[in-house]
């Protein structure tokens, strides 16, 4: 091929990837031999926390990207790491992210900040968590050294618990070695892709937190080298990930809920725990705004804007 992007995803294959998987097949295929996008799985290309510098440079083109991974490397963006407020249903959630990743704020934030522009869905189901704590109510908190992401964690912490975040292709040897006690997760399929439930006691259902917000991005200058063609075949090829991304979930679901249940303790947290949790989660979210607002970024908008489309989208 005349031109290659090679493109770094941290972990496997697995659910998530499939919007990747998507968007390659598609832009390869109307690249028509003159075009290759490259996956390379299990971080190959460079540590999962350096993506985004990586791109930038030009060391890869393409990249997976979460923003919890990030700690202030895409402040207006980190509104989708808000605790309770992105929509439950992951069909819903997948239709406020791209709208999201079209907003001009957003837009600017992903091209002034790392010379990049959104390339694909990486969207992900609702949080639960797996590990060797028991957690049925929120006392059950108190002292847990649990793995999720900043602005969720400010949630848990309220209750007692002790965010400490490590990756994902990490959360295996963190929780054999008691590194962490419980591992914040998308439900199910994260949890069977990486085999925590074979270090792990316990697992829990119905909290459905949200999580890490994550993207496909690539850098600016590949994207202006490709092929025009390549780049009109980009909205299909999107969308086609999103469906293949919805199917994938749904059947990792039949998978591992089944095998999770014969071989842990699933402990449902019932809806007035999960809602005791979420109280304050319009507290930490005044706040994130405070904070953007205080270094000059138009916080109200952006949560304004995510919060009008969760009320539609969850109609």
């Amino acid at each position: 091929a005349e031109t290659v992007w090679n493109f770094n995803m941290f972990g496997g294959q697995r659910a998530m990837t499939k919007g990747t998987e998507m968007v390659a097949e598609g832009l390869n295929k109307a690249g028509g031999g003159a075009f290759e996008m490259k996956v390379h799985y299990a971080s190959a290309l460079g540590p999962a926390k350096q993506i985004p510098e990586n791109v930038r440079i030009g060391a890869i083109e393409a990249g997976a990207h979460c923003v919890g991974y990030y700690p202030n490397k895409y402040p207006l963006l980190s509104v989708m790491e808000l605790p309770f407020l992105a929509p439950r249903d992951t069909a819903a959630s997948a239709k406020v992210q791209k709208a999201v990743m079209a907003h001009p704020l957003i837009v600017a934030e992903l091209k002034d900040r790392w010379n990049s522009m959104y390339l694909g869905p990486q969207f992900l189901p609702g949080y639960e968590f797996m590990g060797n704590r028991r957690i049925e109510t929120t006392a059950d908190m108190k002292g847990v050294k649990m793995r999720i992401s900043g602005l969720n964690a400010q949630a848990l912490q309220e209750f007692g618990a002790v965010p400490t975040m490590v990756t994902a292709p990490e959360g295996y040897t963190a929780l054999d070695r008691g590194t962490i006690d419980m591992f914040g997760f998308p439900y199910s399929y994260a949890f069977g892709s990486y085999k925590l439930y074979e270090v792990s006691k316990y697992a829990t259902e119905g909290l459905g937190m949200s999580g890490f917000m994550c993207f496909q991005a690539v850098s600016i200058d590949a994207w202006n080298a490709a092929p025009e063609a390549v780049r009109a075949a980009l909205p299909a090829a999107q969308q086609r990930g999103e469906d293949e991304m919805l199917k994938a979930y749904a059947e990792a679901d039949e998978k591992w809920i089944p095998i999770f249940h014969e071989k842990l303790e699933v402990v449902q947290i019932k809806p007035e725990v999960r809602a005791q949790i979420a109280k304050g989660s319009e507290k930490i979210w005044e706040q994130w705004v405070a904070d953007q607002e205080d270094k000059g970024r138009p916080g109200r908008e952006m949560l304004d804007f995510v919060k009008g489309l969760v009320a539609d989208y969850e109609k």
